[in-house]
């Protein structure tokens, strides 16, 4: 079904730019982007994905079914991406907040062309119908002119959902609930928006050289965009070994390697982060267990603290061996939406978030990622994102933060500005 050729590259990170500028003349496009971080779980570098054969979106109205035939009639290499509204597909909820961004729900496709980056190997997987075009593309992509300095001003103004006052309101209401015993922990976000055109490609590697994380993503569908350094994995599937890696804890970085250090210290030792942590890795332990093969659910890593560009994450990572039987879009109705963007308990926080946030969130904490032809997968969490709709002007990224018994909400209000720092700074700057 696929052809198969693979070449030694002579500069993989000028290639990189130079095939995502050409990957541009294209309305469908997934570039995911490991940035060389050293990760145990990672199956290639990059991975770019152009050019849709098929395709399929819809909303959640039986969404994960409609996905689940699709990738079992096609057999092959689909990606795209999941809002978090599918929360609506698996349990009686609803998403009745502002749209201004108007993305479908559920957007898969499968590529005709697709590139597979490790180490400086470049595996190249055209279907067998557009073969003959392998070499055309490859010169036309190695004489791409790449953009060395892509930096520019864009001097856009980002304005607040919410004020300062709401949110700090809001939080006040979310933690009566905890004090109430109708949740424990639930994670509280809130948009920044501005109406205005953008170079998307440009904003990305902005973005990009800022934060080089590990589930970087370009993700273009016709006239919408999400251009993402999200440090999150949500779940990876690797035979019958199911991966899931919740963030919860995070701390501001410092240019002085003492002081650096001793916000790496104070986070790793912090009981209300690990706390919050620790509610989280329960949630996927009992997500898991739902398709997990009985005794197979561990937590290999609890409350590792992993430093990035801009921000130390305290991350834990939970395995299973998912039961033979079940399928890959089972796996991941069954786990969605990822715990680390909801709460606990898991209904009834998203209940709660859905009365108190004042935007849909769409596909920011939803999931990006690819489908195998032998059925595994691999998704990251939409967090540290821009989105934007070309057609309707309108640029948006949201933060949020975990509300436990122990948050304060001034403190949490910091948090998140401390997360929007990198979308900001390229949108303003």
């Amino acid at each position: 079904m696929r052809d198969h050729k693979q070449i030694t590259l002579r500069s993989v990170e000028e290639f990189k730019i130079q095939i995502l500028a050409w990957a541009q003349q294209f309305e469908d496009i997934v570039w995911l982007d490991s940035n060389q971080y050293h990760q145990t779980h990672g199956s290639y570098d990059s991975i770019l994905a152009v050019d849709a054969f098929t395709s399929i979106q819809t909303d959640t109205l039986n969404g994960f079914k409609k996905l689940k035939e699709y990738q079992t009639i096609n057999n092959d290499w689909i990606f795209g991406y999941l809002s978090y509204d599918l929360k609506n597909d698996t349990e009686s909820l609803k998403s009745q907040n502002f749209d201004g961004l108007d993305f479908p729900d559920l957007c898969f496709f499968q590529p005709k062309k697709l590139f597979l980056f490790k180490d400086d190997k470049l595996i190249i997987r055209y279907l067998n119908l557009v073969s003959d075009d392998v070499d055309i593309d490859l010169e036309s992509i190695e004489t791409f002119p790449p953009k060395n300095n892509p930096f520019h001003s864009n001097n856009i103004k980002i304005e607040s959902r919410i004020s300062k006052k709401q949110y700090l309101n809001k939080v006040t209401t979310m933690l009566s609930h905890i004090n109430r015993g109708d949740i424990y922990e639930a994670n509280f976000c809130q948009e920044f928006y501005a109406h205005t055109d953008l170079s998307p490609l440009e904003t990305y590697l902005n973005l990009n050289k800022i934060a080089k994380t590990p589930f970087a993503t370009f993700l273009k569908n016709r006239d919408k965009f999400l251009l993402s350094s999200s440090p999150e994995r949500y779940l990876k599937k690797e035979g019958l070994k199911i991966t899931s890696q919740p963030i919860k804890g995070t701390t501001k970085r410092s240019q002085y390697s003492k002081e650096d250090l001793d916000f790496k210290t104070s986070l790793e030792n912090d009981p209300k982060e690990r706390s919050e942590n620790i509610m989280i890795v329960d949630l996927v332990r009992n997500d898991l267990s739902k398709i997990a093969q009985k005794g197979t659910v561990n937590v290999t890593e609890l409350c590792k603290v992993h430093s990035f560009k801009q921000v130390h994450h305290m991350i834990s990572t939970v395995q299973a061996e998912a039961l033979p039987s079940i399928s890959a879009v089972d796996i991941i109705a069954a786990t969605f939406p990822m715990g680390s963007m909801t709460g606990a308990p898991k209904i009834s926080a998203m209940k709660i978030i859905e009365t108190l946030e004042d935007t849909k969130r769409g596909l920011y904490s939803g999931a990006v990622g690819y489908f195998t032809p032998d059925g595994d997968f691999d998704f990251n969490v939409v967090i540290r994102s821009i989105m934007y709709n070309a057609s309707k002007s309108y640029v948006s990224f949201s933060v949020g933060s975990a509300i436990t018994s122990k948050s304060t909400a001034e403190k949490e209000y910091e948090e998140c500005l401390v997360k929007a720092k990198a979308m900001r700074s390229v949108l303003e700057n």
